[in-house]
């Protein structure tokens, strides 16, 4: 598996985290539903193109997604904290 790798696990807690449901997640990432559900479903690294996961990284993290990488604790996700202005 490839080290930066998102897990179907990271994407639905990234979607979650949004309150973002599955269809708009697939529209911001041109990708079906149906690819989306099935990377979700995976336990381990999200299955598909690689351009397909990257596509979905990309939309959650301009929607305000960080992805933490493995370090012993487990991958995860967090909401990337506000900028002060």
């Amino acid at each position: 598996m490839e080290k930066n790798r998102l897990t179907g696990r990271q994407i639905a807690a990234a979607r979650a985290l949004l309150g973002m449901m599955q269809p708009e997640l697939a529209e911001r990432a041109n990708i079906s539903t149906g690819t989306l559900k099935r990377m979700e479903a995976s336990e381990g690294a999200a299955p598909g193109f690689a351009n397909n996961v990257e596509a979905i990284r990309r939309a959650l993290e301009a929607a305000g997604v960080e992805f933490i990488a493995e370090n012993g604790g487990g991958a995860g996700v967090r909401l990337r904290k506000a900028r002060a202005e």
